[in-house]
């Protein structure tokens, strides 16, 4: 009975040394997700689209400001003329002329800003949809991003996904510190 365990033990440590491991390599890639948006031709037409926007919204308010400067001109040599009444008034319409036409420009960067930033992130995404088609179709099994913002993973093959998993292991450890939400107090009468 002893001889069959050890050459039993003998044969199970053969076919162990034998048996070859297998490595499994992944197929990776990365993009440089700053050049990309450099040398993009629609990420350049739509930088483009909004410096010719923003320039003609510039020129529109650039002759109000140069209303406004004559105006503030005239306003100095007139005020000693005209009176102190008349320079108060005076005085008070171009300083709240003036509070306009800063609020104006706010407004205008604002705006070309949220316009522009839209059309950017669609772009992005459209981008990202790409790259996970490009990925599957070139059997990638995962493509990184790199540039200015921090790294990240722009495709990866689901079975690879372990989100779920770290929710899971997250919610639990979070229970088991016991930080759990407490239902409300009931309150004292």
């Amino acid at each position: 009975m002893k001889k069959t365990v050890i050459l039993l033990a003998f044969a199970i440590a053969i076919i162990s040394c034998n048996k070859t491991t297998e490595v499994k390599e992944f197929k990776t890639a990365y993009v440089d997700t700053s050049k990309l948006m450099e040398e993009s031709t629609e990420a350049k037409d739509i930088e483009a689209k909004y410096k010719d926007k923003s320039k003609v919204m510039g020129n529109q308010l650039e002759a109000e400001v140069t209303r406004f400067k004559s105006e503030a001109a005239n306003f100095k040599k007139n005020a000693q003329a005209n009176g102190e009444a008349w320079a108060q008034q005076k005085g008070a319409e171009l300083s709240q002329r003036e509070q306009q036409l800063s609020y104006a420009q706010q407004a205008m960067l604002q705006q070309l800003q949220q316009e522009s930033g839209a059309e950017m992130d669609s772009l992005v995404i459209s981008y990202r949809k790409m790259l996970k088609e490009y990925g599957k179709e070139k059997g990638y099994d995962y493509i990184y991003g790199s540039g200015d913002a921090s790294p990240s993973i722009l495709y990866a093959k689901d079975n690879y996904d372990i989100t779920n998993e770290i929710i899971k292991k997250v919610n639990e450890k979070y229970k088991a510190e016991g930080k759990k939400e407490e239902a409300p107090k009931e309150e004292k009468k």
